[in-house]
């Protein structure tokens, strides 16, 4: 219930500025004049949000469009050399049961069943070795277990002999196909194959090999006009490893590695996720760095071509959903 102070409190009139409701209807009929036109055309109104319905979806698609043109930031288009890192052999083989099934080679105990992978079809080999260093110790391990002649060969039996030399070298086909599936990278770890990736990225973008075919970078106007002598370059002690070509090449390996851990059922994995995250923002700066030096020249053009690298990779903001 009121109060009795309540019930018979004066009612006091609200003052209104008749200026302000005047401003505020007149900024309101402007505010419709300009957005269609005139504020009964109901013509005009609809042809405007057709038009911007229109401009709406375009931008949609010319988005798109630019998404595409960039492409992938983490893997970029694939290249037959991104291609042979992923795989072990570069050359074609038989890895498929279906496959393997369907040749039709007659199993004998004299001959090995074929391989799917074989360290003859490769050029880098596990446990560091190389395709020369393989095959010269299989060459002495044959000289070394062959069967001794008899000096006397009065005593000497022809067939006997020639049932030994044939025994050898049934063993040493045998031993030299599992000797190559143990050195084959088919069967070696991902940190055996990474090793391997590594090396064949020194050798294909190392400065120590591309220096002799890529041509010189055309030198800049302040190096031309410049008073101090030119300072003649060091000369190399190994294979080049510290190039920013060689260093992206690497990142590009190993970011390919993670990215097929982390698009499995790793998926939750924020570790990789981060390790990710952070190689590619590494490689991104490299990328800038190397676009700003060596834009245009045959070294970049090189190393673009061959790993598949896009605008999106080095250009705005790299995110790992």
């Amino acid at each position: 219930m009121r109060s009795i102070c309540e019930t018979f409190k004066p009612q006091l009139p609200t003052w209104k500025n008749p200026s302000r409701d005047f401003s505020v209807s007149l900024r309101r009929s402007k505010s419709q004049q300009t957005t269609f036109g005139v504020s009964e055309d109901s013509y005009a109104y609809h042809h405007a949000r057709q038009r911007r319905a229109a401009n709406v979806t375009r931008k949609v698609e010319l988005r798109k469009q630019r998404a595409v043109a960039l492409g992938d930031p983490i893997r970029g288009v694939t290249t037959p050399f991104v291609e042979s890192l992923d795989s072990p052999i570069r050359s074609e083989a038989t890895t498929t049961d279906e496959a393997l099934a369907n040749t039709t080679t007659t199993s004998s105990p004299d001959k090995p069943p074929p391989s799917p992978a074989t360290a003859a079809d490769e050029d880098h080999l596990n446990y560091y070795l190389t395709k020369p260093e393989f095959e010269e110790s299989l060459e002495y391990s044959r000289v070394l277990s062959e069967p001794l002649v008899s000096t006397e060969r009065e005593r000497a039996d022809p067939a006997r002999e020639a049932e030994e030399a044939k025994m050898h070298e049934v063993d040493h086909e045998t031993a030299s196909e599992a000797i190559s599936r143990i050195l084959s990278l088919a069967n070696a770890n991902n940190k055996e194959r990474t090793r391997a990736n590594v090396q064949r990225i020194i050798e294909t973008f190392g400065r120590h090999n591309t220096d002799t075919y890529f041509k010189p970078k055309a030198p800049s106007l302040q190096s031309t006009y410049s008073t101090v002598a030119e300072q003649k370059p060091t000369p190399r002690a190994g294979p080049d490893t510290g190039s920013s070509e060689v260093q992206i090449g690497i990142l590009t390996a190993k970011i390919r590695v993670l990215a097929d851990r982390y698009e499995g059922a790793n998926r939750n994995d924020k570790v990789n996720k981060r390790n990710l995250r952070l190689l590619l923002h590494r490689r991104q700066k490299l990328l800038k760095y190397m676009h700003k030096k060596e834009r245009g020249s045959q070294r970049w053009t090189n190393m673009v071509e061959q790993l598949g690298l896009t605008e999106a990779t080095w250009k705005g903001q790299i995110e790992v959903k």
